[in-house]
Formats: structure tokens, sequence, C-alpha cells
């Protein structure tokens, strides 16, 4: 047997990458694609490797001459790269193609050390490696019937979004044997470049060889094994995270800060979302109007404030709507001069928008990281502050201080000239979440020192249309803060879900109510894991301490190499002891929840 890889591109889409090489050079995570390549085909008994070089085909034969043994790789060299595809690359070694079994692959791949032998070690003589089409796929696809026969090959124009369920995608590593090179493909190849031209895909050849209804070539799908084709940066940035070393796995995932939906089977138990909301009614209403909502532009700051006074029942001087509540987060963190107070462990996205020598931090001091209102009370009686930050329930713990307690403790902070910024992202996960909210009119009015902040992404589930809502009875803030946004700020697509939300309210408050019992169970399976220490919650997430002998980064690292699913490694958060090793979970729904739950038992 013998391997070809086709690397004559010039991989314009990588840029700067490909500047000075071919794409196949091209390091991620520091090897490079051909070395990577060249190492696993080395690990078979080839005759030979083949490589149709082109753009700065010299310097990759330069390369490659100088790293590995003479005589194994031979080259063969496409003159006309620029203006030809990849039919004519392959053309160019039609003759060698038919004297033995062939390996095809193309050289802008990475993939699991145990695809190659998969596709040697399998009995069928002409096989492609195909994978389950995912959205993030690009390029030819293929049907397949109950005896893994391809049946057809959809190119990129014949590609149908109805039907994308029934794709597999071609990894573009092939094993063809001498015969059906011979008798079939080559004289097919022929006779197509003749008729079409050599700026056409080899895969075309195979696509009509598949209609003769021949089931010469088969499909073997690949399952959970890991590969990427890197044809652009992003590709390049996703491939590095998906086989990153262990040591350098979890920076490159939680990096990211999200965009988790480009690697489709990974289950994500890091971010928080409500599993259960939008209903699909409401997303069947989304998706109706999504031509019009991609198309035309959103109203400004007046229309979405009023949408944002009707979708939480508070009146519009005092409510403003945000881009995220990241984007209110940092203006009012801005907005804000004197010493703060914080809890910690929190979402150290407010800290972190915050002068550190401006900072008084609380920490509770016992192992579920709890406190009341009380304890703050106690702790920043005498710390001169002139802002107080909670985060209730907080993040990571968990942790929750009842509306009566928290209007205690606005009254104090009132009586003392100090604003309190309740952050109640995760309050309608609470129990009895229908009464723990502040947002109305008269919760407000009577506390004008208080500014309430609401991620709509979090509880809502709709973390992708980036939306989220400041209210305070303090007029004069509310009205710097639309002065420091943007007039568009949302997108119309956010702007249509506060149109419509009010019409769903029903559906949100069953998915809460389905929330809530949902996390008690998972309370409870999380409880049989012997290495977990499970701090209660009210939030959408559990704080758990890791136990020894084990290591948090050690668990999460497994549950993502062995199980595909994404957790936290909170170990070293400040507020956290730093002595003991944290991760935190997120609820899913229950099917989601029992698969980790299953996978942490195995470790």
């Amino acid at each position: 047997m013998q391997a070809i890889i086709l690397a004559a591109g010039m991989g314009r889409r990588l840029g700067e990458y490909t500047k000075d090489n071919t794409k196949c050079m091209v390091p991620v995570n520091g090897v490079r694609l051909i070395d990577r390549l060249l190492g696993q085909l080395m690990k078979q008994s080839l005759r030979r490797i083949v490589i149709v070089v082109g753009y700065k085909g010299k310097e990759l034969k330069e390369y490659i001459s100088s790293n590995y043994p003479d005589g194994q790789i031979e080259f063969a060299e496409n003159p006309v790269y620029d203006k030809t595809n990849n039919i004519y690359s392959l053309a160019l070694v039609k003759d060698k193609l038919q004297e033995d079994d062939t390996l095809l692959i193309e050289s802008d791949l990475v993939f699991s050390d145990r695809l190659i032998p998969m596709i040697v070690e399998n009995p069928y003589p002409n096989l492609a490696l195909v994978a389950k089409y995912e959205s993030w796929m690009d390029g030819t696809m293929v049907r397949i019937d109950e005896e893994q026969n391809i049946v057809n090959f959809i190119s990129k124009d014949a590609f149908n979004y109805d039907e994308a369920q029934s794709y597999y995608k071609t990894v573009n590593i092939y094993k063809l044997s001498r015969e059906f090179s011979r008798q079939k493909y080559v004289p097919f190849l022929d006779a197509y470049t003749k008729a079409v031209g050599n700026n056409e895909y080899y895969e075309n050849v195979l696509r009509i060889i598949s209609l003769l209804n021949s089931h010469e070539m088969k499909a073997l799908p690949i399952g959970s094994e890991k590969w990427y084709e890197i044809d652009d940066k992003q590709d390049l940035d996703i491939a590095e995270a998906i086989f990153a070393s262990e040591q350098d796995v979890l920076r490159k995932y939680y990096g990211r800060y999200g965009g988790f939906w480009r690697f489709p089977q990974m289950l994500d138990f890091c971010y928080l979302v409500n599993p259960y909301f939008p209903s699909r009614r409401m997303k069947d209403e989304l998706r109706a109007n999504f031509d019009t909502l991609l198309t035309e532009y959103p109203s400004g700051m007046k229309v979405n404030t009023l949408l944002a006074s009707k979708c939480f029942v508070v009146s519009e001087p005092y409510v403003v709507p945000g881009n995220g509540a990241a984007e209110l987060i940092k203006v009012l963190m801005e907005d804000t001069h004197g010493r703060t107070g914080f809890i910690r462990p929190t979402f150290e996205e407010y800290p972190n928008r915050y002068d550190k020598d401006s900072q008084v931090t609380f920490i509770p001091q016992n192992d579920d990281y709890h406190y009341t209102a009380d304890d703050l009370m106690a702790f920043f009686a005498d710390k001169d502050i002139c802002q107080l930050m909670l985060i209730n329930p907080d993040n990571p713990s968990g942790n929750f201080i009842p509306k009566q307690d928290v209007l205690r403790l606005a009254q104090w902070c009132e009586e003392r000239g100090i604003r309190l910024v309740v952050d109640e992202s995760f309050v309608d996960f609470s129990t009895d979440y229908a009464t723990n909210s502040l947002l109305d009119d008269e919760t407000l009015e009577a506390y004008p020192h208080m500014a309430v902040m609401k991620s709509i992404s979090k509880s809502f589930g709709v973390p992708g249309l980036r939306l989220g809502i400041l209210a305070s009875a303090d007029k004069e803030l509310i009205a710097r803060i639309k002065k420091e946004v943007s007039i568009w700020n949302l997108n119309s697509f956010a702007e249509y879900f506060m149109q419509i939300y009010n019409k769903y309210e029903k559906d949100y408050q069953r998915a809460c109510k389905k929330f809530v019992a949902e996390r008690d169970d998972f309370y409870h399976q999380l409880q049989q894991v012997p290495f977990l220490r499970v701090i209660p919650s009210q939030a959408n997430y559990f704080l758990c301490e890791v136990l020894p002998p084990y290591k948090a980064s050690e668990i999460v690292i497994r549950m993502l190499k062995s199980h595909n699913i994404l957790t936290r490694d909170c170990s070293g958060k400040p507020g956290l002891a730093s002595d003991k090793q944290y991760m935190r979970i997120a609820v899913r729904d229950h099917e989601d929840n029992t698969r980790l739950v299953n996978g942490l038992m195995m470790v």
C-alpha cells in the first residue's frame, strides 16, 4: 500500500499563516500538519508516500527532505496550482495511483491517531472515512445506505439544509484499491477532465461512479473520533482547542468565553443557561420571522426601553436594556467612584471592572461559603464603602439570601447612603422563584439607592441574543447609563424576543418549576459521586469540592477527553480556599445530567 497526499493548494483563507508557507506547514499546537500526518503514516507498512506539491512547493520539499529519510517520500509538482483544483493534482499522479492500493489524503487535516489504522485494517478495498454532518462542516457530503454503501456525493451547490440530518461529511481520507483505480476511477477521471476541465474536485468523479449503482465505494463512519479540516483562521483556532495537550486544553477552551456551539458533540456544563426555555412555540415564532429580523434594522434605545418596561413590568424611566448584562456591568462600574464592597467567591466580571485599590472584600468563613444579610451588615458596618455588590444567588457558591433579608440589607444601605447593586441573574432558579425578584416599581421606589441587574441570557436560555437589563428608581443613574451605551445596542432578535415574551410567560413559569425539580434530582445524583462534596445551591449550578486524592483539573480534563463534557475548574478562584479543589457544574436537562454523572462515576 502507498499514500498520496495532495498539498498543492495556496490556503488563501489562512491569511498571514500561509504567506510564506503552504497550508500543510501551518502548525497546530506547535506541530506542523505535515509532520503530524507523516508521523501517522509512517507507523504503517507503506511502500511509499507521494506528495503533490504546488504553492511554496520548493520550501515544502526542502523541509521534508531535511527532516525525513530518503527513498520513502516522493514528490510530484502541480505547476498551475493557482489555476487548477485538486482533480488536476490527482491526475498528475494517476499512473502511480494505478500501481498499488492507495490511501488518498488531503494535507489540511488534523485527526486522531486511530483513523489511519481504522481505514487500513478495514477489509473493504474501497473506502471513505465519513463523519455525521455537523454545523461546522463544509465541502463534499455523502449519503449512505443501510449497508454503508455511498449512494451519492453531495456537492456544495446541491447541499440542502432540510436534508442535512441524512448527510455525512467526507473526512478526505480514502482507501482505493489498485483494481478500482485502474478499472473505474482513472478512466472516469480522464473522461471527466477532458469534458469539464481541471478546475474541479476529484470527488466529482467518485460521485459519477456512485450514481452508476455499482456500490464499489463504501463509507466508514468515524463515530466520536476527533478530526478537523483547516481552511481558515477560525478552523485553526478550533483545531488547537480540540487537539490541545492536557496541560493546555482548559486554557484553550476557557479562553474562548463561549462559542461552544462550534463543538457540537461536546456537552457544555460550563456556561449557565435555562435548559427548558424558550419553549418550542416561542422558537417557532422567532424562526418564522428570521428573514425580517436578519435583514431589517433594530429599533433604538427609546423603543427597546419601552419593550423592556413591558416585558419586565418596570416603568420606562427605571430601566435600561443592554447588549447582555456585560455591557451594563462595564458602564455601571465606570459610573462608580470610591470604595466598593465585594463578596468572594463571586462572578468576577464586577471586581475585574473596578479599581483593585478601592475594593473591600468579604469572604465567608465556612466550608459552604454561606452568608446572610446580617453577615454583610456586620462586616461592612465600619468599612466606609459607597457601593455594595451582591450576586444573589451568588456564583459559584449558589448562596441565596431571601427577598425580605435583601430588602433589610437595602434599607441598611439606604440609611448609610450606600448604593446596593443586586445582580439577580439566577433568581428565577431559586425555590419560590415567582416571588423572589426585586424587579417591580414598588420595590425599586422604596429603595432608590438600589440597582438591580439581570442577565436575560441565563434564566431565559437565550445567551446568543445578548440581552440584559439594569433597573433602579434612581432615574439619574439610569439616564447616565443610557447615554453611555449605543443607541442601537440591541439586535433585532433580542428586540423581538422582548416583544413576544409576555405571550409565553406561562411557558417560562412552567420551565422554572421544571428546572427546580430537575436541580433537586441532579443534586441527589451528584451526591453519589464518591470524590465530590456537593454544596447546596439555589442557582443553576453546583459548586463541588473535589476530595483528595483527586484534583479538579484532573477530573475536568478526564471528563473532556473521555466523555466530551466540559465543566469548570474553579480551583484558584479568588475567595475559595487555596488548599482545596473545586469545580462548578451547571444544571442541564435530565438526560445530559445523567450522562455527566455516569461519566464521573467512571473516573
